[in-house]
């Protein structure tokens, strides 16, 4: 499974989402937006932060360390 998490170089909320996945035990990449138009025009990527998981736009918010969790949960059982 591939994570990436998609920011700004701005963007406030990354130290608070890499530590909820280092708490989840997540391994997840970061790319900045600046630097992948692709993944921003491919995506419609409009605001930062944005988890992407295998290709697939997963949220685009910071979420909660409940709804990580939950989400994480689900895509394991498949």
């Amino acid at each position: 499974m591939k994570v990436q998490l998609l920011v700004t170089k701005t963007d406030f909320n990354l130290p608070n989402i890499e530590h909820e996945f280092q708490d989840l035990g997540i391994q997840y990449e970061v790319e900045y937006i600046e630097e992948h138009p692709e993944l921003v025009s491919a995506l419609n990527i409009r605001h930062s932060p944005n988890i992407i998981v295998d290709g697939q736009l997963a949220f685009q918010r910071q979420p909660s360390e409940s709804e990580l969790k939950a989400y994480f949960r689900s895509i394991e059982k498949h």
